[in-house]
Order: C-alpha cells, then sequence, then structure tokens
C-alpha cells in the first residue's frame, strides 16, 4: 500500500469524509488493540479501503472512540470489526517486508549491525502478529509475504525492454488476495472474483504511481527505478494507469454492495485523482503546476538542457522557472509570484490558521530535497513527535517520518474551501 488515495474534503462531502476518517482511526486503533503501540506508525491511506469494503459489503460497524491528539483531541465513532483487523494484519505484512528490506540493504540506520538487530526483530514481530491476525479470520498472509518477497527477483531480472507490468505483478499479486479476502470475510463470495481484480489493477496503479511520483528523486540518488529500469515512458505508464483504472469501474460493477458510496469515490474517482496528481492535467502540454506563467516575450537563459515542453499560447518560453532579474513590485504589468508581505510589520496569520511548514514546533523533521530517510529508531521517535505536536493534521505538507518524502495533511483540501468539487469528477453516472 503506497497511500495514493488521498481524498479532498470537499470531495468527499461532510457524511462520506466522517465515513473515511472513522475507517482511517479504526485501522490505527486495531493496530493498538491486537499489535500494541508501535505497531499504529503502520496506518496509511490505501490500507483503509480493506476496511471499507468489508463494511460496504455488510453495512455499517461503530464505536465510540475516546479523545485523540489527531483528532484535536475530541472522540469519534471509529469503524470496528473483521474489516479493520483485516487491514491492520496486511498494513503489518507490508511494513514487515519494508523494514526487513531496509535492513537487507543496510539502509540509513540499519548500516549499523546493532539497528539491524533491531530492525530485524521488528520484522518478525510484525509479520508474526500479522499472521496470527490473519490466521484468526481466515486469511493465510504467506500468499502476501511470498509475493513481497519475490519482489527483489522480479526487479533483478528487469532491464531495459522488460515490461514494466512483470515488475508490478507481485504487487498486484498481493494486493488481488487482501481485497478479495473482504469478500469472504463479510460473506459474499460471489464477489470474491471482481474483487480480486480490484485490488490486482489497484495494486498495478499504486506501484506505477508511486514509481513516477519517485521518478525524480530516484533519478538524482541513483536509486532503482522500474520506470527507469524497464524504459517505460511516461506517456505510457499514464495509459497503463488509465487502463487500470478503468478496469477496476468495470470490477466494481460486478460486485453486490450493501452501501458502495465511499468505497466507490475511493475507487473511482479518487483514483482519477491521484493519476491527475501524479502526470498533471491531461488537457495541458505541461505537468499541472501551481507557478505563475512569466511575463510575456520572456526568453530562457541560453543552454538551458534539457528543454521542457512549451506551454500551449505561449512562444518562446520554456517551463515555469521564472525569468532572471528582479522581481517587479505587485502592481507592475508582469509581476509574478505572491505579494509582498505588509511593510511596517511581522507576517502576521488570520484567526486560526496553523504556522507554516517548518516553524516553531514543527521545525522538524525539515523538509529537504531530495527527501532524507530515517531508519527505524528515528523514524519512530519522528512519528512519536509528529503526533504529538499534530502535524499529520495541519502541517501541509509534512515530511513522511520514513521516508522523509512530502505528505498532505489529512485535514488538508487540495482544491480550496470554496471548490465545486462533486461526484461526477470522473464523468461517470453514479447516484454517490
Amino acid at each position: 500500500m503506497f497511500g495514493i488515495i488521498r481524498p479532498c474534503r470537499n470531495r468527499l462531502g461532510p457524511e462520506l469524509r466522517e465515513s473515511w476518517l472513522a475507517h482511517l482511526c479504526g485501522l490505527c486503533l486495531a493496530l493498538r488493540d491486537d499489535h500494541g503501540h508501535l505497531a499504529r506508525v503502520v496506518t496509511n491511506y490505501d490500507g483503509l479501503v480493506i476496511s471499507a469494503l468489508v463494511e460496504a459489503q455488510v453495512g455499517r460497524s461503530r464505536r465510540t472512540a475516546g479523545p485523540c491528539a489527531l483528532r484535536g483531541m475530541q472522540s469519534a465513532d471509529v469503524a470496528v470489526g473483521t474489516g479493520a483487523r483485516l487491514a491492520a494484519s496486511v498494513s503489518l505484512v507490508l511494513a514487515s517486508a519494508k523494514v526487513g528490506d531496509h535492513v537487507s540493504d543496510g539502509d540509513g540506520v540499519f548500516a549499523r549491525a546493532p539497528m539491524r538487530g533491531v530492525g530485524r526483530q521488528v520484522a518478525r514481530r510484525w509479520a508474526a502478529q500479522a499472521s496470527e491476525t490473519g490466521l484468526d479470520l481466515g486469511f493465510d498472509t504467506a500468499v502476501l509475504v511470498d509475493a513481497v518477497r519475490r519482489q527483489s527477483a522480479v526487479e533483478a531480472s528487469a532491464g531495459l525492454g522488460s515490461s514494466v507490468l512483470a515488475v508490478t505483478e507481485p504487487t498486484e499479486t498481493a494486493a488481488g488476495e487482501a481485497v478479495a479476502q473482504t469478500a469472504v470475510l463479510a460473506g459474499r463470495p460471489a464477489n470474491a472474483g471482481p474483487l480480486r481484480e480490484v485490488g490486482r489493477l489497484f495494486g498495478r496503479l499504486a506501484h506505477l504511481l508511486d514509481a513516477v511520483e519517485d521518478l525524480d528523486a530516484d533519478r538524482a540518488s541513483g536509486a532503482w527505478n522500474p520506470l527507469v529500469a524497464t524504459g517505460t515512458t511516461l506517456d505510457e505508464a499514464r495509459r497503463l494507469c488509465q487502463d487500470a483504472a478503468l478496469g477496476i469501474k468495470l470490477a466494481m460493477e460486478e460486485v453486490e454492495f450493501a452501501d458502495d458510496r465511499l468505497v466507490h469515490v475511493l475507487l473511482v474517482h479518487e483514483v482519477q485523482e491521484s493519476i491527475r496528481r501524479a502526470f498533471g492535467d491531461p488537457h495541458t502540454h505541461a505537468p499541472h503546476s501551481h507557478t505563475p506563467p512569466p511575463p510575456p516575450g520572456w526568453q530562457p537563459a541560453p543552454g538551458m538542457y534539457p528543454p521542457p515542453a512549451q506551454p500551449h499560447g505561449q512562444p518562446g518560453f520554456h517551463g515555469t522557472v521564472p525569468p532572471p532579474g528582479p522581481v517587479p513590485p505587485p502592481s507592475a504589468p508582469g509581476h509574478v509570484g505572491p505579494p509582498d508581505p505588509p511593510k511596517g510589520g511581522k507576517k502576521g496569520r488570520r484567526g486560526n490558521e496553523p504556522p507554516p511548514p517548518g516553524s516553531g514546533l514543527w521545525c522538524w523533521p525539515k523538509l529537504k530535497q531530495p527527501p532524507v530517510t530515517r531508519g527505524a529508531f528515528l523514524g519512530c521517535l519522528a512519528v512519536l513527535y509528529q503526533c504529538g505536536t499534530c502535524q499529520y493534521c495541519c502541517r501541509d505538507p509534512y515530511p513522511g517520518p520514513f521516508s522523509g518524502k512530502p505528505r498532505e495533511a489529512w485535514c488538508n483540501c487540495d482544491c480550496g474551501p470554496n471548490c465545486d468539487c462533486n461526484c461526477d469528477c470522473c464523468g461517470c453516472d453514479c447516484n454517490c
């Protein structure tokens, strides 16, 4: 699970957003109740889809949870039952495999022998706990472990000209089996086939989008990336993602649900949004960017290489790099960038607006480019500190505690408070 589903609260609406948060908190609490507080660090956005799929097939199951710092010290109704426990088991298996890979590669803090021992112990403990919970639910997590272990061998055999789908196959298999198990827990065995297809295509999509989002950082650091290793272009990756999204939508139509509103939004609408976020708006020549266009007539510096794509209607402009020289005042034509702060005082904040990322209590961990990864010990410290200072909720973006990659805050809306997002954002004829 890669965290590609990050829904905007305006697209979800109040009711579905409350349900989404109920599954997120339910996954976190299921990890705590079955596996201890440390296991809560593997809570992720995509894992809660497992819980939501079970509930969508059998109906709502909730309990009231006590105050939590990530909810502003307020109580809330959270999802409970076999769905949340299955999501916790799957998340633990994948986290165990990830820690094991870092130990084997000697990444970061695991370069030292004592920390490698700690990492192995944590990975073994999480794998054993996930297996115990899975068996209690009638799910053998060995199929997930086997798929994850094959990933390194598959990557080693991939080269230029190889199909990138051969690299995504282990992820597809693991996600497909996990999603199909939701039909078994829901007592709807006829749903297992189409849900396995949903999970398989979702695993493909997640793997490809993760590769696209990491492409620049992997090139800069020399890390292995499936797109670079197989020579897959961004256009081809986008085509494969769009095909997978269409396949998910068609397979979802074959599943019998009790209430499919939330899972439809997550697996149809938000999947399309994740593709747009990774590749940019398909109706423009350049990826989506918040950088304003340069003044008319600006020319790039000589020797600029490689020349980026030229935006439509802007002859002579290459890319989004602002022109050299002083920035004109706000009232002058061609002004780019935000207006200057008012003179004669500090830049203030309005109302309860949170401090900017990286200031005050949020000065650690720092956001860095390229991202700086942290090992198990420092990563766990970052999780505890970020939880205590509500960075997951309000710091936008905040650095991932282990990966260091920028993450969107849970309470963030990526299209503004007055957007007109509706459920028809992907053009389907649903009534959600």
